[in-house]
């Protein structure tokens, strides 16, 4: 068994063992409930953490938590409205100005915020 991941987080190390148990691999977790020694003992050496059971899967555990835990592309990077020219920052999937999306379309029932704002006055 070998040591693949730790977090504060125990809820995170939950999570990615649930994430590789979806690619077959078998993990378990450690330290769950020590945290709360934390201030006798240094705080990292609380942290929960993720073990794969079988060392010939850690190479491909390391990959799918590598490619699990890097920030998204498109929550990077800004993007340009291409309905309105408003600048959206990375993580909105929508216009705050018009409500189209990253391709330009308008969802329907939709009134966007700039919108709503002028309709109140």
């Amino acid at each position: 068994m070998k040591r693949l991941h730790c977090s504060m987080d125990p809820l995170m190390i939950g999570h990615l063992k649930n994430v590789l148990a979806t690619f077959g691999i078998k993990c378990v977790t450690k330290k769950m409930d020590l945290i709360s020694a934390a201030g006798q003992l240094p705080p990292t050496e609380c942290w929960p953490e993720l073990w794969v059971v079988d060392d010939d899967k850690l190479a491909k555990a390391k990959d799918i938590l590598r490619k699990s835990l890097a920030p998204l592309s498109s929550v990077k990077k800004s993007w340009l409205c291409q309905n309105c020219d408003e600048k959206i920052e990375g993580q909105f999937s929508e216009c705050w100005n018009c409500g189209c999306d990253r391709a330009g379309n308008q969802a329907r029932g939709v009134v966007p915020l700039a919108r709503r704002a002028r309709l109140r006055r």
